[in-house]
């Protein structure tokens, strides 16, 4: 999926507000598992950039988790579970 390797790119340069955008298109298009996986990448993506807005984020990191947990990890051959122990580093959950 170029749009998964093209969101990763942008989450490693800190643009999650762009990441989100990148998914989105995917993400509606998506069915089953993997729109679950990508809406949770989205929450996680926006929780970070609250968190870069000077708000909580936790909002947003408490849906992500509800939709990551019980996928395989990885998944696509991403490591979700990374992701968002990242997110709640940052975000000091």
């Amino acid at each position: 999926m170029e749009a998964l390797e093209e969101a990763l790119a942008l989450w490693r340069e800190g643009r999650y507000f762009e990441v989100h955008e990148v998914l989105e298109a995917a993400w509606l298009r998506a069915e089953g598992e993997e729109r679950r996986f990508l809406q949770g990448l989205i929450l996680l993506a926006a929780a970070l950039h609250q968190g870069a807005m000077g708000k909580s984020g936790q909002r947003n990191l408490k849906k992500a988790e509800a939709r990551l947990r019980g996928l395989p990890n990885p998944y696509r051959g991403v490591d979700w579970a990374a992701l968002l122990a990242e997110a709640r580093r940052r975000l000091g959950a």
